[in-house]
């Protein structure tokens, strides 16, 4: 049963093409009837019951090419009325193709077709009733003919009309779930092209750091090789242990784009944050640069955007003044908690640098530098104040807001 209905779904031309042997066959016995009445003084005479026969043959084909050609069939429909009140015939069984005519072209997109439907849906029945009740019976019976005509085509006029309004409104649906699906795909894009952004400003941050570290203590522990060795076994162990968490830290970031083979996501590990600052004061202390760590304020809970961008801002200041500062430079950091914003402040005294080469990720110019700062700050709607000191050395001042993005 799916498989006919389908099947007369792609092919609508063979259920208009039974429909009009339906209305062929009606109108061959109202043919017939009508030819043997005319013999015996019947209401047609026999040239109009041959008249009547090309007017019918006309109105089943409207009603088979109804769909294929819908404004074609209204106009023959058209002709076939004036034939029928030229020829003073009123064909009751082929006349039902008008009323599936105007109610097709009702309910197409081309709006001419549908408002010369609605006029002679007024028009017609008028017609009819002057031309075929008239003088047939009481003025009553022709305004209730009337009456009865006119309502049975604005009906059928109003039902195609209908059609097609609703039709429209499910193509406009159709279109908004297409466009929606569109932009849910750019949106999708947009959202990975920033997630690879946001790993590559990790990646950046998390191996200048940590690579600086391990070449300082390398750099240390060769030159106390043999005179110190136990100094040398210290900086081996702290190489060691940097070496393990820039490793834990990429594989965090390379998840992220890695997935398993049953599609969940690879394992992470927590995003630093200010409770991280110490160890991360400590690890540079221990590569020799001396550190002046200080929290002002009372410690609360921040939203974890603002933690890791004042994690990262420390981590590539201080990765920064032991690349730029130069010998014997100590750097300063202060993180304080005020009542809407947090304040972050790291300089230090050393030679300093010029900004183009914090801004062009350091001597390299492969990294981020200032432009990933300002990226990070921007992201939970901060501030960001960077430049060389008057007194020597470089100065980095932000300010993150509370209640910014998470």
């Amino acid at each position: 049963m799916h498989r006919l209905y389908e099947f007369l779904r792609r092919h609508p031309m063979w259920v208009d093409g039974f429909w009009a042997v339906c209305l062929l066959m009606m109108s061959a016995v109202w043919l017939v009837a009508e030819a043997s009445a005319a013999n015996h003084g019947g209401a047609l005479a026999e040239w109009q019951v041959l008249a009547a026969i090309p007017v019918t043959l006309a109105l089943a084909v409207v009603v088979w090419l109804r769909r294929r050609c819908p404004q074609q069939m209204l106009l023959l429909a058209a002709l076939a009325g004036v034939a029928q009140l030229v020829t003073d015939v009123f064909a009751v069984p082929p006349d039902f193709a008008m009323l599936v005519i105007v109610f097709t072209v009702a309910s197409g997109p081309v709006r001419w077709a549908s408002l010369l439907a609605l006029g002679g849906a007024f028009v017609a029945p008028t017609l009819a009733a002057l031309r075929f009740f008239a003088g047939e019976g009481s003025s009553l019976s022709t305004i209730a003919g009337l009456v009865f005509l006119t309502v049975c085509f604005l009906l059928a006029w109003v039902l195609g009309d209908s059609l097609r309004t609703r039709r429209a409104y499910y193509v406009q649906l159709e279109e908004r779930a297409a466009r929606l699906e569109r932009e849910r795909e750019a949106q999708a894009k947009v959202a990975v092209a920033a997630e690879r952004a946001r790993i590559a400003r990790e990646l950046h941050d998390v191996v200048a750091h940590n690579v600086s570290v391990m070449v300082v203590q390398a750099d240390g522990g060769a030159y106390v090789l043999e005179t110190a060795p136990e100094q040398t076994r210290q900086a081996l162990e702290t190489i060691s242990g940097t070496g393990r968490q820039a490793l834990a830290e990429m594989r965090r970031l390379l998840g992220v784009l890695r997935t398993s083979e049953d599609g969940e996501a690879g394992e992470y590990v927590p995003q630093p944050g200010v409770d991280q600052l110490t160890e991360l004061v400590e690890q540079v202390r221990g590569t020799g640069l001396t550190v002046d760590f200080r929290v002002d304020g009372s410690p609360r809970p921040l939203p974890s955007g603002v933690e890791l961008t004042a994690y990262r801002i420390v981590q590539e200041a201080l990765t920064n003044t032991r690349k730029h500062g130069g010998p014997d430079v100590g750097a300063t950091v202060r993180l304080t908690y005020g009542t809407d914003e947090l304040s972050l402040l790291a300089e230090d005294d050393g030679r300093g640098s010029q900004a183009e080469l914090y801004e062009e990720g350091g001597a390299d110019g492969l990294g981020h530098g200032l432009i990933g700062m300002r990226e990070r700050v921007g992201m939970v709607g901060g501030r960001l104040e960077a430049g060389p000191r008057p007194g020597g050395g470089f100065r980095i001042h932000a300010r993150l807001p509370l209640a910014g993005r998470t």
